[in-house]
């Protein structure tokens, strides 16, 4: 029964044994890639580590190392331990960082390959961006310039548009908040620094970023917190390639004190004690203290790590490393001359396309300046059109004002003829009226005449009136002296003159033998004139009304002064 149960018990081992896995998943997360391995249980550390670097085609793999998280921390994977036997996570698949674990002191000189430069420009932009290292504004826009330059080749403003830079991260928050500036200001102050980058490769432009960031005060320093004397003054211990630095608690960029190197003689540790001692005795020895073994286990790998490559840069290089460095240089004269090649075909092609462009534009000014000919020659041939029946329109208006201009010339001729008929006619009435000026003045003569005679006439009477007066005072006088009665009877038989008015005064009345025939015969001389007279103003009243119905119909030839003497002649008749 017993040995049933043994056999029993054996059966199930071996059935345990042949369930257990030989194979665990990993997830290797490199900084722009993830890849996926199958290991094998037996695998070590370094096993893993060399299938990672020949998938990525790394040679300088004394930089680089496997890096996982535990609890609080993070730990590196050791090469000469099973990655199994290791605190690495549990879960499936075990993921790991592949990342720079040391940093060289001159990234010019040490890196050769061109995937180990670029790796480091990836995590060193990435500690930038996260804020692990601390980058001036000035220097964060410088950099950002060559990780542009890096990612899109030159600078083409016809391609690379504003915007163009709105998704990718290339400025550290702090920096974004500091000052008061939009995205587009940012991306504006970048460009500007990235035109000027023009011709650079992407290898050297990512070269030129690390050679700025190496000389950053947190560039590739690991930092740790530690305490001083068991006094729990906290401080800050920083490992880098030159040494070991010990920075205050809040201050990260001047540490307060320095070991380089080649000063230190011995580092060890107890526990939690670390003893750092010089190689000038004369020193003293520096001890710190730190809380956690496994922090501990890092700063004590950390340290060997970067004294053995201190150690190892001031040596002959290796054959691998010559040959590594003989292919890169060889392998960067090959690549500059391919950039050569490809700048002249580049330089072609760009002058080729502006030679298209210089055509295309030419041909398209060419249509357009034959579109505009054509245009042109349309609108000639509409306007040749128009001033054919302008010139037509013209003729006939040339026709019709020539006719109009012999009817003007004919009227001209007819007014000639007027005038000159005018002035007969003027001339006549000029004669007329010096006739009747004439008359009139005779008029005025013989009135004046008739004036002195009348005034003779009237002073003869007076005389006579006189005369008689004083010949019937005297007659009277006498007759009552004499003959009172009988020259009463013969007075009052015998009438007196007696006296009368006409038009030319005062005359002495018909009734009386002498003056009857006197008045008679001046009357019936001045009646006869003055009829003659006004028969020819008549007559001379009547010509100018006539001759005023014709000037009426031909003002516009009449002369003004003709019909101011012809208006005086009427008026003074």
């Amino acid at each position: 029964m017993s040995g049933q149960l043994r056999h029993a018990s054996k059966m199930s081992i071996l059935g345990l044994k042949k369930k257990q896995p030989k194979t665990f998943k990993v997830k290797v997360i490199t900084m722009d890639a993830e890849m996926e391995f199958s290991c094998e249980v037996k695998w070590k550390g370094k096993d893993l580590f060399d299938l990672v670097c020949r998938t990525v085609g790394l040679r300088e793999t004394w930089f680089f190392g496997l890096r996982y998280t535990v609890k609080d921390t993070y730990a590196w994977l050791k090469p000469e331990k099973r990655v199994l036997d290791q605190e690495v996570p549990k879960d499936s698949p075990i993921t790991f960082h592949f990342l720079a674990k040391f940093f060289p002191e001159k990234v010019e000189e040490e890196l050769v390959q061109e995937i180990t430069q670029h790796l480091f420009f990836l995590q060193v932009k990435k500690q930038i961006l996260d804020e692990e290292i601390f980058c001036s504004p000035e220097a964060s826009v410088l950099l950002a310039s060559y990780a542009v330059q890096a990612k899109y080749g030159d600078y083409d403003p016809n391609f690379h548009k504003p915007g163009f830079l709105a998704q990718d991260e290339l400025l550290p928050k702090r920096v974004l908040m500091q000052y008061q500036m939009t995205p587009d200001m940012w991306e504006e102050k970048i460009t500007a620094w990235y035109a000027e980058h023009r011709g650079i490769a992407r290898d050297e432009a990512e070269m030129d970023y690390l050679k700025i960031a190496q000389d950053l005060e947190m560039y590739g320093v690991s930092y740790f917190s530690i305490t001083q004397n068991k006094r729990d003054t906290d401080l800050q211990l920083g490992v880098d390639a030159q040494g070991l630095h010990i920075y205050s608690p809040n201050s990260k960029l001047n540490p307060n004190k320095s070991f380089p190197w080649s000063g230190i003689r011995n580092i060890s540790y107890s526990e939690k004690e670390f003893t750092i001692k010089p190689l000038d005795k004369k020193k003293d020895v520096f001890k710190f203290y730190s809380s956690q073994l496994r922090v501990n286990k890092l700063i004590l790998q950390l340290c060997i790590g970067n004294h053995d490559l201190f150690m190892r840069r001031r040596k002959v290089d290796s054959i691998e490393v010559q040959q590594m460095k003989a292919q890169a240089k060889e392998e960067k004269a090959r690549k500059k001359v391919e950039r050569q090649i490809l700048a002249r075909e580049k330089q072609m092609r760009e002058e080729a396309e502006r030679a298209k462009e210089e055509m295309e534009r030419r041909l398209f000014q060419l249509q357009d300046e034959a579109r505009l000919a054509n245009e042109a020659l349309i609108r000639s041939e509409e306007t040749a059109d128009l001033l054919a029946e302008k010139a037509q329109i013209a003729e006939e208006e040339a026709k019709l004002l020539a006719h109009k201009a012999a009817e003007a010339e004919q009227e001209r001729q007819r007014l000639e003829v007027t005038a000159l008929k005018t002035k007969e006619e003027k001339r006549l009435m000029e004669q007329k009226m010096r006739e009747a000026e004439q008359l009139a003045v005779k008029l005025v003569e013989q009135s004046e005449r008739r004036s002195k005679e009348a005034d003779h006439l009237k002073q003869d009477l007076t005389e006579a009136k006189d005369a008689e007066r004083r010949a019937k005072q005297k007659l009277l006088e006498i007759t009552k002296t004499t003959y009172p009665v009988e020259m009463t009877i013969i007075l009052t038989k015998t009438p007196l003159p007696v006296l009368s008015t006409d038009n030319s005064g005062l005359l002495p009345s018909t009734s009386s033998p002498r003056g009857r025939g006197f008045s008679c015969g001046v009357r019936i001389d001045y009646m006869e004139k003055s009829k003659h007279l006004q028969d020819q103003l008549k007559e001379l009243k009547s010509e100018i009304e006539s001759l005023k119905l014709e000037e009426q119909q031909q003002q516009a030839c009449m002369h003004p002064k003709v019909i101011t003497e012809v208006f005086l002649t009427t008026c003074f008749i």
